[in-house]
Order: structure tokens, then C-alpha cells, then sequence
């Protein structure tokens, strides 16, 4: 029986992988064979994620603390992989942040931040890992973790930093694929919708929102743990080889209405 999915052998980096779905979906390439990278600020975090998942699927896994808006420290960060690894065939560009307040009172400081981390974050984290493993390679596979208010408004939380942000990384993943194709590089967005996590648990247990979430989403409830990785394992797997510049919205039908 062929297994489709099967990423033996292969090095995936995951940003934002010090908690939340970041280390779901790093989990979740570890189970189809790969070697993972555990990449976010927090060097106690990351460590212990890569050393579970280590242990848990009998895979190679590290840590790596790195900030992702200072250029030099990615650029050193993907040396230090590529030293440590050898090579890197999957990034999922998953770190993120979001600021939520009405337009009008947004800081020039939260729409730069959200733009410098959201954005130009996974802009600097594609170019160095494109750059110095993907394009030598000839081989990639890169999935930018856009949202789906990169889609759409919204009337309930209002972000537009974040809405900017995300919209943007869905076009550059556009680009990106444009530039790659060729060069055996597929780059695809995954849109998520409302997932628990640290970030947002607050907001979705409140009553209000869970109101909203049964009438603006067709599936009635949010998004359960491991129901965003099936997406990643095969925008990350040899099977999508033909998938290039595509966003995959995981939003149980949010963005259908």
C-alpha cells in the first residue's frame, strides 16, 4: 500500500512553533516521518517541544530561538539548520500576532508590528530558507499560515492590522509560487479559521462569540485540535506536486458565506 504522505528523511521548519498550532502542525509532519525544526523567540519552549516530539515519533527534531524580524538572526538561523540538518524541504511559516482594537484607535506601532512579524516575517523566513536550501535543491515546499480574515472583514473583532497583514501574505504567496514554480519550489497558503488556542481561547469560550461563530460559520462550531494538520501534511508532501499558489481556507465554510 502506498503511503502518499510518507515525508521520511525530510526536514521540515515550523515557525511559531513554541505553542498552539505551530507545534500541532510540526507534531503533525513528525507522525508521516519528517525531521523536524522547532523555530519561535522562546528557547525554553522550543526545546522542549523539539525533545516531546523527538521522543514521541522517533524522529531527529530541534530548536531553534530566533526572531523573526531581525533579518541577521533568520539569516543565521537557516545557516545553523542547514549545519545542524543538512537541508530544509518543508517551511511552514507560522509565526504570528494580532492586534484588535477599532481602526481608529490602531498605534502606527501595532499596524508596523503586525506587519514587520505577520508579513515581512514570512517574507524573511522564505527568502533565507529559498535562498541558501530550496533553490540550490531545486526541490521545496513552502505553506505560508495565512487566516481567514486574509479573505474577508469582519463585524465582531476588530483587527484591521491583522486583516492587512494576512491579506498580504495571501498574495505574496501568490508571487512567491509565480517566481518558484519553475525551480521546484510549490508555495501555498493554508487560511485557518477559529482554532482554540493560547492566543484566542479567551475570546472563543465567551458566550458572545460562540453566538456569532453558529451563525457565520455553515459547520456551527470552531475548528478542533488536528483538524488543520491533514492540510499541511499534504501541501507538504511529494502527492502535491501539481499544487502551487493555492490557498486552502480551513474554516468549516466561513469564507463560503
Amino acid at each position: 500500500m502506498k503511503n502518499y504522505f510518507d515525508l521520511t528523511g525530510q526536514v521540515a521548519l515550523v515557525t511559531g512553533a513554541s505553542t498552539g498550532l505551530g507545534v500541532q502542525m510540526a507534531e503533525a509532519l513528525a507522525s508521516q516521518g519528517a525531521n523536524i525544526v522547532c523555530l519561535a523567540r522562546r528557547k525554553n519552549l522550543v526545546d522542549e517541544n523539539a525533545a516531546a516530539i523527538a521522543e514521541k515519533y522517533g524522529v531527529k527534531a530541534i530548536g531553534i530561538a530566533c526572531d523573526i524580524t531581525d533579518t541577521e538572526k533568520v539569516e543565521a538561523a537557516v545557516d545553523e539548520i542547514l549545519e545542524k540538518m543538512g537541508r530544509i524541504d518543508i517551511l511552514i511559516n507560522n509565526a504570528g500576532t494580532g492586534a484588535v482594537a477599532p481602526a481608529e484607535d490602531i498605534t502606527d506601532e501595532q499596524f508596523q508590528n503586525e506587519m514587520n512579524i505577520d508579513l515581512f516575517g514570512s517574507f524573511r523566513v522564505a527568502r533565507a530558507v529559498a535562498k541558501k536550501a530550496m533553490l540550490p535543491a531545486k526541490y521545496g515546499r513552502i505553506i505560508n499560515i495565512a487566516s481567514m480574515y486574509g479573505l474577508v472583514g469582519n463585524k465582531i473583532a476588530p483587527a484591521s492590522p491583522y486583516h492587512a497583514a494576512k491579506g498580504g501574505v495571501v498574495n505574496l504567496t501568490r508571487a512567491l509560487a509565480a517566481e518558484w514554480g519553475a525551480k521546484g519550489i510549490t508555495v501555498n497558503a493554508i487560511c485557518p479559521g477559529y482554532f482554540e488556542t493560547p492566543l484566542t481561547k479567551e475570546t472563543l469560550e465567551s458566550e458572545f462569540f460562540q453566538n456569532y461563530a453558529r451563525t457565520m460559520i455553515p459547520m456551527e462550531r470552531y475548528g478542533k485540535e488536528g483538524e488543520l494538520d491533514t492540510a499541511a501534511i499534504f501541501l507538504s508532501s511529494p502527492a502535491s506536486t501539481y499544487v502551487n499558489g493555492v490557498i486552502v481556507p480551513v474554516d468549516g465554510g466561513y469564507t463560503a458565506m
